[in-house]
């Protein structure tokens, strides 16, 4: 096995056997990194990095948006309008290259993480902290 087959089995373990809350903690954390590659891509006029990385942005708060269960959890309603409006902030700030609009996706994405790190019993590592 090469490296990259290796690199891609062990991820792909790593998420089987996450918890449900753990998972999302990692899905609050990789949107975080989007977000902050994206507004770097954009400050250094590197459209392409940016769009990539804000897709993958998309897809998350997607993801995080699909999850909630308004019927289990009446609260869920709110987050999930505040997904819709970080999706198309999202997408406004991909099609206009605005490092701003992400920047300002970032502070608002960034206390829900860490609801969710305190919620679950997760406390980062100087290793894993990202924000």
């Amino acid at each position: 096995m090469n490296r990259t087959t290796l690199r891609a089995a062990y991820v792909s373990n790593s998420v089987d056997t996450m918890s449900p809350a753990r998972m999302i903690v990692a899905l609050y954390e990789r949107l975080v990194v989007d977000l902050e590659r994206a507004e770097q891509a954009i400050v250094v006029a590197d459209p392409s990095r940016a769009h990539e990385c804000l897709l993958h942005a998309q897809a998350i708060v997607s993801e995080l948006h699909d999850s909630l269960n308004a019927a289990h959890w009446p609260a869920a309603r709110a987050l999930k309008d505040i997904f819709v409006f970080l999706f198309f902030e999202l997408v406004g700030a991909n099609v206009d290259k605005d490092a701003g609009r992400v920047a300002e996706c970032r502070v608002l994405v960034a206390p829900l993480r860490d609801a969710w790190r305190e919620a679950s019993g997760i406390v980062p590592t100087a290793a894993s902290e990202v924000g």
